[in-house]
């Protein structure tokens, strides 16, 4: 590669290669500038610094390098130069004189902008001048025009005011004339739309439009109202209204008299022009309501026919149940709770054959009975909230007045189809104050209960101990008591209207719980020597009842619902972890899952007593069958026949007469854990204690597998049916014990030969071992002594 210094030698190599013309060529040509780049090539950066010789060397370099054959390209790399510099200059030149041009109409277009926005601003301070000239002209004309505005506005507030009354007047007319007419269904129906404008005048500020329509619809309601009333009450008369008498006992509907159907009929119109003031009644007449504390649900007022029809029964209500009288009993509340549903059962069926038809027939959607039973429920709702804070803190009266509520409340909701959606009774022992002494006085009622069915004599014994059928939880007396006690608490407090109330009950079932699993728990602490004995069964069986219906209870449609409303509030109050909320929303965990978990821990506990008490004697029983001489016993065929072992049986003994004794005693699911967890325990002990602790010779293996196979496993086989496969340890042990000398043989030369490799496990199942793991195996084949004499 030629570099910038040697630039100038480069001609004297080459001469004797150039002719004239070529040399003559590139003289003339040495003035181009290189410096534009053939094909658009950018020219190197040291062109900018001005050293144009070595970038010119170098390019000719690239184009030329060393062959001298490549200098036939000069013509045409001089014409692409020349050509490109013609493209540079006309570049220039086009640029040259386009940027003036520009930069002329730019000014030029500002200027013409300068002179439009001038023009404008000049427009504007003419406009506004003339603006301000006309406001000026216009000012009068705009007060006068305001003030006439005004005066026309008044006048059609005057002008709909003045209309507002004579339609008020002209409606108050029209019901005189339809009442001079005796037209009372039309004046009814005027009254009605009369009401509906005192409706929609409730917004107007018109205070005193508002007064003159409400004392019109006020006159004309009580004068339609007292003749409607008085007529309707005539006609009740006739039909012996109201029923005091149970239905059987009714005359009405048995002997109708010719003139029923002419009373049926005055009736049905009566009723029709009585609900037509429904609307006015309720604009003029405010429902008593009882105070805000007792939590309510809204309801709408009692139509007005029926209104009338319980005034005779309110009246005998108030009479005989307010005041000196002597059927006012604070501590008889089912007096008036028993009159009350007997009321309702004497008008159930009139109501259901007269009145609800008529309902039917002007489309109302009203239920006849249950507006005439929540009517009388007013009446108990009153009494109630009136007698309560009298007796609220007599335990006896209080206890009482709630137990006969709560009868009273199954009664009209099972009976009487009365909704718990409708107010009710137990709004009123909802109350807090109310509600508190209500838990108080339950739960001390219920820990009383559970005194004195601890301290019975029969609390722990099996009410159904004669009747195998309906004994098999071998439930004693007291746990029964106690779980029926918590029964009916829940009947007393599923019909609260909130779940919050329901909660609060729940946790006080849940404290009498473990109140009584406390309980039992130190009767047992007194029973603990006598783990086998009646009493201590009887423990066991109760805690194994009571946890057993806590989870029947848990999938109980009610404990869910009550469950999913916990969930919320703890989910409120933070109370509960993250894990523990996720187990309630799934359902993993109930609302009695500590107390659950409580109980089956102490029944764990009182079992393994068991287990470990018989267990005990069993041990000191197998002393002998433990020094048995298994190594010098005669073999099978020595033997006529073969027999148990005469130490085995106070071992077989105890524990035949220990599983007898705890079969009788627990129930079934109970004494299947027991045997199971004693079998685990002996099956460990007898193969650690007394096999692996001795040698055996063939007959002492043949008498082990004997008293095992043929005594010991059909102790339990009542119990299942293959009782040898809780023996895993013992059975298998008798197997490898038994075997044939030669299958024994061939057994150890195999576990010696693949030690811990597949071989060996399949050798081992091919003889019936599963359990045993292939060293305890090992050892077992070493404790037989029979092996043949090898030579070794």
């Amino acid at each position: 590669m030629l570099l910038a210094g040697d630039f100038g030698k480069a001609p004297a190599t080459r001469c004797c290669s150039e002719n004239g013309d070529q040399r003559k060529n590139i003289k003339e040509k040495s003035d181009i500038n290189i410096a534009a780049v053939v094909g658009n090539q950018p020219v190197c950066e040291s062109t900018d610094n001005g050293d144009l010789p070595s970038y010119v060397a170098v390019f000719i370099e690239k184009e030329v390098g060393n062959d001298l054959k490549s200098l036939k390209k000069l013509d045409k790399l001089i014409e692409q130069m020349t050509e490109s510099k013609m493209q540079l200059e006309e570049q220039v030149l086009t640029v040259s004189s386009e940027i003036p041009k520009r930069i002329q109409s730019a000014l030029k277009s500002a200027e013409e902008s300068k002179q439009f926005l001038n023009h404008f601003l000049e427009q504007e301070s003419h406009l506004f001048s003339s603006i301000n000239s006309h406001l000026l002209t216009a000012q009068p004309w705009i007060e006068d025009l305001g003030a006439m505005i005004n005066q026309i506005g008044e006048i059609e507030r005057h002008l709909a005011y003045l209309k507002w009354i004579s339609q008020i007047e002209e409606l108050s007319d029209n019901i005189q004339q339809y009442l001079m007419t005796n037209n009372v269904p039309e004046a009814a129906s005027t009254l009605a739309s009369m009401a509906e404008l005192d409706i929609k005048l409730q917004e107007s500020s018109c205070t005193h439009l508002l007064g003159f329509m409400r004392a019109t619809v006020k006159f004309w309601h009580k004068i339609l109202k007292d003749k409607l009333t008085s007529d309707f009450e005539e006609i009740l008369a006739q039909l012996h209204w109201p029923f005091i008498a149970p239905p059987q006992s009714q005359t009405v509907g048995i002997s109708r008299p010719a003139s029923a159907p002419e009373i049926y009929s005055n009736l049905e119109t009566l009723f029709c022009q009585l609900l037509k003031l429904q609307t006015s009644d309720e604009l003029l007449t405010e429902t008593k309501q009882l105070p805000e504390k007792y939590s309510l649900p809204a309801s709408p007022t009692v139509i007005l026919p029926i209104q009338i029809m319980l005034t005779p029964l309110q009246k005998r209500f108030r009479y005989h149940f307010r005041g000196n009288r002597q059927t006012n009993v604070i501590s008889k509340p089912e007096w008036y709770l028993a009159q009350v549903l007997m009321w309702i059962g004497n008008h159930t069926q009139f109501l259901d054959e007269k009145i609800q038809p008529i309902l039917d027939k002007v489309g109302s959607s009203v239920n006849a009975r249950l507006e005439f039973s929540r009517g009388l429920m007013m009446l108990v709702l009153e009494k109630l909230a009136a007698d309560i804070p009298c007796l609220l803190y007599d335990d006896s009266l209080f206890c009482h007045l709630v137990d006969e509520v709560l009868l009273f409340e199954r009664e009209l909701h099972s009976v009487h189809g009365y909704p718990s959606t409708f107010a009710n009774c137990m709004h009123i022992l909802s109350e807090e104050t109310c509600f508190q002494r209500w838990l108080t006085v339950e739960r001390k009622f219920a820990l009383q209960k559970m005194d004195s069915m601890l301290s019975s004599e029969a609390a722990w014994i099996s009410q159904y101990k004669d009747i195998t059928d309906v004994d098999e939880m071998k439930v004693p007396d007291c746990a029964e008591t106690f779980m029926t006690l918590l029964l009916v608490i829940t009947d007393r407090y599923k019909n609260l209207p909130t779940a919050s109330r329901k909660l609060q009950f729940l946790e006080l079932q849940k404290d009498l719980v473990d109140d009584f699993r406390i309980r039992l728990t130190q009767v047992m602490k007194e029973e603990t020597r006598a783990s086998l004995g009646f009493r201590y069964c009887a423990i066991l069986n109760a805690v194994n009842y009571i946890s057993t219906v806590l989870a029947d209870w848990a999938d109980n449609v009610f404990f869910l619902q009550l469950q999913q409303a916990a969930l919320e509030v703890f989910a409120e109050n933070n109370t509960l972890s993250k894990l523990q909320l996720g187990q309630l929303a799934s359902m993993e965990s109930s609302v009695f899952d500590d107390m659950i978990n409580l109980l089956e821990r102490l029944k764990h506990d009182m079992l393994t007593r068991q287990v470990d008490h018989v267990f005990r004697e069993v041990k000191d029983a197998a002393k002998l069958y433990k020094k048995e001489r298994w190594l010098s016993l005669p073999s099978q065929s020595e033997q006529a026949v073969m027999s148990l072992s005469s130490s085995a049986c106070p071992l077989l003994l105890t524990l035949r007469d220990r599983l007898l004794q705890l079969e009788q005693q627990l129930c079934f699911s109970l004494f299947k854990i027991f045997w199971q967890m004693l079998v685990e325990k002996l099956d460990i002990y007898i193969y650690q204690e007394i096999i692996l602790a001795n040698h055996f010779n063939e007959g002492g293996a043949a008498q082990l597998h004997f008293d095992m196979t043929r005594n010991l496993f059909p102790l339990f086989s009542h119990y299942c049916k293959r009782p040898e496969n809780y023996f895993k340890h013992v059975k298998e042990a008798c197997i490898v014990l038994n075997l044939n000398t030669g299958c024994a043989l061939l057994l150890r030369d195999v576990l010696q030969s693949t030690s811990g490799q597949p071989p060996a496990t399949a050798a081992l199942n091919e003889v019936g071992i599963y359990k045993l793991a292939q060293q305890d195996v090992e050892i077992l084949l070493n404790l037989r002594t029979n092996w043949p004499n090898t030579g070794k």
